[in-house]
């Protein structure tokens, strides 16, 4: 019954995912007006930074992401003394995209621009503009817009009676935006500027759906936890327990419900492992963490240790007295208490050959921000781990014709050794992006996996031996494959030498702006840089159109350019059958006149071309993150479901291909 109730609570978790709510607010402002002398005030702007979202600071070198930057429509009596000045808690880390170093804040934001006030009425009328960014999308320019009004000449309580306020709140657009966007396009062509969030949605969610990386943690977790199962700290421990349980009591069922209890009580163990790691340190911390320049730099070291471990040139083990004073207790108590106690032991024993999977596992699934990631992993790792128990329990005689432990479970270690050197090099890349050193350039990676994968190949057909290793020079046919298939993968990705993409790696390797050397460039230019104007040109030419809503400081959408656009496949299909209109929402060139606009009963001021784009971006399509790419007819409605930042160049291929064949119907 408990078990029912935990599948039917995690199914309604996944469903409930806010999947269809696509624009983002993770920046909420406030600001004010301080007087700090008669004749000297501080506008002062404090927002508040969601989880997983970062806010870029002041003065950023151009070519950058988007800077904070303070701007005035109006002002009397009074002077802007000074720049917008940061305060806080400030990040400053190399960004590998734009090759520079960045500065940004999370969590909390504050900026403060002096005033000099110059005698008597005062008003200041302007607003703030800002980029935020996570790690999957940006937003456009994002504005505070403030009025202040007051006295100054000593009349401080007047000058500080102005009003808090608050970012304006964008909500998702509806059809009756429709007149709204009229405003803003020529005469005659406001019918493809019409709202199409309705039509877009019946094609189903974004692409970007949470809910698969939850299936993606768990499977990722049950891999992590099959690989730990034949390694020589589980595998020999599987047919004493099972027999212990069916010969410590008369009772055969009795002794199979014990078995089934040792199996559920390792998967309590593992996941309250993931819960605990989250309750410590929080979801955001892990995020933060999975990034930081320093924590990868020991990751990596750590698997180097571990790999030279199963490599056999030394044991790790936890203090025997550990697992020993765990055992005596399993054994002075009874029931429940002492068959988890039993559990828990395993635990402790397997840790050599365990710690290195859960590490790389919680590593890998604490980038996701979310507090039950560890433990949705930890989930598939101890039900994989725990299944033969259970199964060998429910059917004894399996246990006869069960693979006896032998030198096959030291191949299997030493493998998991080559594999934990492999992805310690992903590590250390990180940390190289982060710091700018390019001692790890995408070639260079390349290289030592070639070797490690080709070094695998030459250990599994026997040419290569360790420590542990048997005498035995015969070479199984399994071995024989899988020594195929590893040397095939390093011949695999020599070509990513002269820049191939290889997609198989391109998660793993560094990204192809590092590579010093590149045959295979294939590159998409955009059409038009003008709604209006593609639009007309795929209205006389009779071609679908893909609008690519993007930002000159959006890192993921140069990651998107880099590594997806440059597909064969895909820029064929961009540069053939579509007509690709590339819109920047952080375009600064201004309008040929402010276009005053109401948006949810609102009015605001669209100010430049990006104001302009990513006001469409929001009334037509209920987005306001980049990147973010959508497919319409020459009359404006939707051919697929919405794409945002995914790096899959299949998914990429299959969204585009959908597109045509719709516009084909």
């Amino acid at each position: 019954m408990i078990q029912k109730h935990f599948i039917s609570w995690l199914v309604m978790a996944l469903l409930c995912l806010p999947v269809f709510a696509q624009i983002q607010e993770p920046v909420k402002f406030k600001t004010e007006l301080k007087t700090l002398s008669a004749n000297e005030a501080e506008i002062i702007f404090s927002g508040a930074v969601e989880n997983g979202w970062h806010i870029y600071s002041t003065d950023l070198p151009e070519g950058g992401p988007i800077s904070a930057t303070f701007n005035v429509d109006k002002i009397e009596g009074a002077e802007v003394a000074g720049k917008l000045m940061p305060r806080g808690n400030e990040i400053e880390k190399m960004d590998p995209i734009f090759e520079m170093k960045v500065r940004y804040f999370e969590k909390q934001a504050t900026f403060v621009q002096k005033i000099k006030l110059t005698g008597g009425d005062y008003k200041i009328v302007g607003y703030l503009e800002y980029g935020a960014c996570n790690d999957e999308n940006c937003l456009p320019p994002t504005s505070v817009d403030f009025a202040f009004t007051g006295k100054a000449a000593g009349n401080a309580s007047a000058a500080a009676e102005t009003a808090t306020t608050e970012t304006v709140t964008t909500e998702v657009a509806t059809d009756s935006m429709q007149t709204a966007a009229a405003t803003v396009t020529p005469t005659g062509t406001a019918d493809y500027w019409a709202p199409v969030i309705k039509e877009l949605g019946s094609y189903g969610e974004n692409i970007n759906n949470e809910s698969h990386t939850w299936i993606y943690i768990f499977f990722t977790g049950m891999l992590g936890g099959l690989l730990a199962l034949f390694t020589p700290c589980v595998w020999p421990i599987i047919p004493m327990t099972v027999s212990f349980f069916l010969k410590r009591t008369k009772d055969k069922k009795k002794g199979i419900r014990d078995a089934w209890t040792y199996g559920a009580s390792i998967v309590v163990i593992y996941v309250g492992l993931g819960l605990i790691i989250t309750g410590i340190w929080g979801a955001n911390a892990l995020n933060s963490l999975s990034t930081n320049a320093i924590f990868n730099i020991f990751f990596c070291l750590m698997l180097v240790v571990f790999a030279a471990s199963f490599f056999g040139a030394f044991e790790i083990t936890l203090p025997s007295r550990w697992s020993n004073a765990i055992d005596s207790k399993a054994e002075q108590t009874t029931g429940l208490l002492s068959i988890f106690l039993m559990a828990f032991t395993l635990s402790l024993v397997s840790f050599s050959c365990t710690g290195p999977i859960i590490g790389f596992l919680l590593v890998e699934v604490s980038s996701t921000g979310s507090y039950l990631a560890p433990a949705i992993g930890m989930l598939g790792f101890a039900i994989a781990l725990a299944l033969p128990f259970t199964l060998f329990a429910l059917f004894p005689s399996w246990l006869k014709s069960m693979p006896k432990s032998g030198g096959w479970m030291n191949v299997i270690k030493v493998t998991l050794g080559f594999l934990e050197l492999a992805f310690a090099l992903k590590f250390l890349s990180v940390a190289d992006l982060a710091y700018g050193w390019r001692i790890l350039d995408r070639e260079t990676f390349l290289a030592l996996w070639i070797v490690i994968f080709g070094l695998l190949g030459m250990y599994l057909l026997g040419k290569i031996k360790f420590p542990h290793d048997d005498d035995d020079n015969k070479v199984s046919v399994t071995r024989f494959f899988l020594a195929m298939f590893s040397l095939a993968f390093a011949v695999y990705m020599i070509p990513g030498l002269w820049g191939a993409p290889l997609k198989a790696v391109s998660a793993f390797a560094p990204p192809m702006q590092t590579q010093d050397f590149n045959l295979y460039k294939n590159e998409v230019h955009a059409k038009f840089n003008d709604f209006d104007a593609g639009m007309e040109y795929a209205r006389q030419n009779g071609k679908p159109v893909m609008i690519d809503f993007t930002g000159y400081g959006c890192v993921n959408c140069r990651k998107m350019e880099l590594s997806v656009w440059t597909d064969p496949k895909v820029s064929q299909l961009l540069n053939d059958d579509y007509v690709l209109i590339t819109l920047y929402v952080d375009e600064k060139t201004k309008l040929p006149e402010p276009i005053r606009i109401t948006e949810n009963g609102q009015e605001r001021t669209l100010r430049t071309i990006g104001d302009k784009w990513s006001y469409l971006q929001r009334t037509k399509f209920g987005a306001n993150a980049q990147p973010f790419y959508v497919l319409i007819d020459n009359e404006g409605k939707p051919l697929n479901k919405s794409y945002s930042y995914d790096e899959d160049i299949q998914k990429y291929i299959d969204f585009l291909e959908t597109g045509l064949k719709n516009y084909k119907k």
